[in-house]
């Protein structure tokens, strides 16, 4: 016989044990499977959420639970949330970057301040900025990012001869921007310049303090902000990146003819000693940015870190940069306890962050 002949003799016999295999393979599984030794596994069957007439929000943020992806996500945020503000003994913090205020967010952030959920606050100067412009008088507006028949760059000269600025859909007409800069000049400047330099801190409690004589005087219909509920309940709020801002381009046009000035190291003290003096820490973080991570850095300096942890944001996590880290990645560097209970949401911060605070006032209530 060839080798030829063996080879393809050979090969038959191969393949009919390969059969034989597969028949006792397929009798051992029918007989009896063995489930295999599982240990990140663990029986927990997805369900399906239900939504019905007149449910509360917060039964809505429960019936997430039941399924997976973002739904889940905003589920454990909604959870974590709610047990950080139920904590008596913990401190919270609380970042907000992004256009909320003019997008609409401002009584959100500011009942919140009232309502002592919030125990230092940092955020944007343009965030600061729209907030007092709203104090005083002045309104943002529904808008449009495009409009039809021209094309968005011949939308947005329009708006530019009109002397309108576009954030989105939302319209500031230009105006207002004067008058906040008399309010300053007026109403906040004229003091802080008799002390010197001052911190940036200090500023925002001027500023707060301002918004809500001048809203309260002036009987303003729109509510006094978020300076002014700070100011009022004793809340810090820190800016670290005022600059960059037409609250911060103010200051410093103010500067160059009297002896106001500020200090950016000032605000350093106060809030690392804040960090450190709290039993419990907690942090929610409303977009990313300078405010999100002056927030969770305070902790490096800390003998501890935080506790509970919640963030909102729309960045992802693989271009490396600090808005789209999640709060695991903060945990490395020690900003979060190991054990630390946190979450992070992918989405819109004007869709968020109101779905989360509805749910948590309601498991307070």
């Amino acid at each position: 016989m060839s080798d030829h002949d063996d080879a393809h003799d050979g090969g038959h016999e191969d393949a009919g044990h390969a059969d034989d295999d597969h028949e006792a393979d397929a009798h051992d599984h029918d007989g009896g499977y063995e489930m295999p030794e599982r240990e990140e596994f663990e029986h927990n069957p997805l369900g399906h959420a239900e939504v019905s007439a007149g449910m509360t929000v917060g039964e809505l943020v429960e019936q997430y639970g039941h399924a997976g992806i973002g739904a889940a996500d905003v589920h454990e945020a909604a959870d974590i949330y709610a047990e950080m503000l139920a904590d008596e003994d913990c401190t919270v913090f609380m970042s907000l970057a992004g256009a909320m205020v003019p997008t609409g967010m401002r009584k959100i952030v500011s009942d919140l301040i009232r309502d002592g959920h919030v125990d230092a606050l940092v955020t944007t100067g343009a965030n600061l900025t729209h907030d007092a412009i709203e104090a005083i008088g002045g309104k943002h507006h529904h808008g449009s990012e495009h409009h039809c028949g021209k094309t968005p760059r011949e939308h947005d000269e329009t708006l530019r001869d009109e002397e309108v600025d576009r954030i989105y859909n939302v319209y500031l007409p230009q105006e207002h921007f004067a008058l906040f800069e008399s309010h300053l000049r007026d109403e906040v400047f004229p003091a802080l310049e008799e002390e010197g330099a001052v911190s940036i801190e200090r500023l925002c409690r001027e500023l707060g303090r301002a918004n809500s004589e001048v809203n309260e005087r002036e009987g303003v219909d729109e509510d006094a902000g978020v300076a002014a509920a700070a100011y009022e309940s004793d809340v810090p709020i820190y800016c670290p990146a005022v600059q960059d801002s037409v609250l911060g381009l103010q200051a410093w046009m103010y500067s160059q003819t009297s002896a106001f000035t500020l200090d950016a190291l000032a605000d350093m003290t106060p809030l690392t000693d804040l960090a450190y003096d709290a039993e419990t820490a907690g942090c929610l973080l409303v977009g990313g940015g300078v405010p999100k991570n002056f927030t969770l850095q305070t902790m490096l300096v800390t003998p501890g870190a935080y506790d509970y942890g919640v963030q909102i944001t729309m960045d992802p996590e693989a271009t490396g940069g600090l808005s789209g880290a999640t709060l695991d990645e903060a945990r490395s560097w020690g900003k979060l306890e190991k054990d630390a209970r946190n979450a992070t949401v992918l989405g819109d911060a004007t869709i968020m962050l109101p779905l989360l605070v509805a749910s948590a006032r309601e498991r307070l209530a």
